[in-house]
């Protein structure tokens, strides 16, 4: 990514830092891609946790997110700047959620969300479209990360 494409974040700001994934979102290319491939590791730390407090962790991931994907955009001057990628690290969180940790599962669920998260069908094409701050930033994920949940849970009755 060009040094001027990134105006206005600071990654001494805790805030950017994280939503900018600590740096994989600047990714020149695919930072959407690179975003959610550094989310897996910290999937694998959430995988020993119980169901509970996996759904905790998602739920104050989820609204921090908000928060600091809202900062971010805004001090950068761009909605939804590619170089955040907050976003990306809860959608995966949300697709593996319930799966225990397998080489093979992470990496379907990560086809899946990125299928559903660049695809955008719809409603995620409008949530996408329409919502704006951080909460239009993280709900496309979120809701691609329900779809990809759904797809993955379906594949695991079937073939797991």
């Amino acid at each position: 990514m060009k040094r001027e494409d990134l105006k206005g974040l600071k990654l001494s700001n805790p805030l950017h830092l994280a939503a900018v994934g600590f740096g994989s979102g600047l990714a020149s290319k695919a930072p959407g891609t690179f975003g959610t491939l550094a989310a897996v590791p910290l999937y694998y730390l959430l995988s020993f946790l119980s169901l509970e407090s996996y759904i905790i962790i998602l739920i104050v991931t989820s609204l921090l997110g908000f928060w600091f994907c809202h900062v971010t955009s805004r001090d950068m001057g761009v909605h939804d700047h590619k170089a955040i990628v907050w976003d990306e690290f809860v959608g995966y969180w949300i697709t593996m959620v319930t799966v225990p940790f397998s080489l093979q599962w992470a990496v379907v669920g990560f086809i899946l969300f990125r299928f559903f998260d660049i695809l955008k069908p719809w409603p995620i094409s409008w949530l996408d479209k329409k919502m704006q701050g951080g909460f239009g930033i993280m709900i496309d994920d979120i809701v691609a990360g329900i779809f990809a949940a759904i797809c993955l849970q379906t594949l695991i009755h079937f073939f797991g």
